[in-house]
């Protein structure tokens, strides 16, 4: 497999656990429904350290073009190859979402809510407020890039490196994503927004397009001060 299949791949295993755990909390008739925050952050976080076991020998197993981002800020990824790997995460993140539709296709019927079915496929505020919302994800992101540099420089561990990137995830989405959802990361956000946006779901409603910048721009902007300060602090 090459690293740019490898990237499509692994951001797909990525949302679909990731996904899936959103879908089996907020959608109705589900087992899982109403099994709250702690769930979804647990499942979120496993979901990235199995995507990464999956691919992180195939392609590094960025799954984020935050990370990207920040890797190349870094001195630590070739920047040339930086788009083909943007576009990798968004083809994974897209298909992923469409596998999570049909995973739960009986459940969207029977959930009424236009909000809840949005929130398995994107994030939202809990209360908008565009520059903090920015701001919250600069913040949550920049933690993930540059914990996630220094989890890679860990090499006593190696072997456990990408659980310990999931529990990471499980400690932002605890300590940070309560009040965004915690995108940090362009492409689990745009990728099934888009998804959400073409898929024949049953009472949808809109994909709150006015909102989708927020989750981009902010894990860029992240990635690249977490890329920066961890070369700074660590590789200068």
């Amino acid at each position: 497999m090459s690293p740019f299949f490898g990237e499509v791949t692994g951001t797909m295993l990525l949302i679909i656990l990731g996904g899936g755990v959103v879908a089996g909390v907020v959608l109705k008739r589900s087992k899982a429904h109403h099994s709250g925050w702690i769930v979804i952050t647990v499942g979120w976080g496993l979901a990235v350290a199995m995507a990464v076991y999956a691919v992180g020998n195939v392609s590094g197993a960025h799954l984020n073009p935050a990370v990207t981002l920040g890797l190349a800020v870094a001195g630590q990824f070739p920047w040339a190859d930086v788009p083909a790997y943007m576009v990798a995460q968004l083809i994974g993140g897209f298909l992923g979402a469409v596998v999570v539709w049909a995973h739960y296709l009986p459940h969207w019927e029977v959930t009424e809510s236009p909000a809840d079915k949005l929130s398995v496929f994107s994030t939202a505020p809990a209360i908008p407020h565009t520059l903090a919302n920015l701001i919250n994800e600069i913040i949550a992101t920049f933690v993930l890039v540059f914990g996630v540099m220094a989890i890679g420089a860990n090499t006593l561990a190696e072997g456990l490196n990408p659980l310990l990137v999931g529990l990471l995830v499980v400690s932002i989405g605890v300590s940070l994503g309560g009040t965004t959802g915690y995108a940090i990361n362009p492409v689990r956000d745009f990728g099934p927004r888009l998804a959400h946006a073409v898929l024949p779901i049953a009472g949808k409603g809109d994909s709150n397009w006015g909102y989708a910048w927020v989750p981009i721009v902010g894990p860029l902007i992240g990635g690249v001060l977490g890329g920066f300060l961890y070369k700074l602090a660590f590789l200068s």
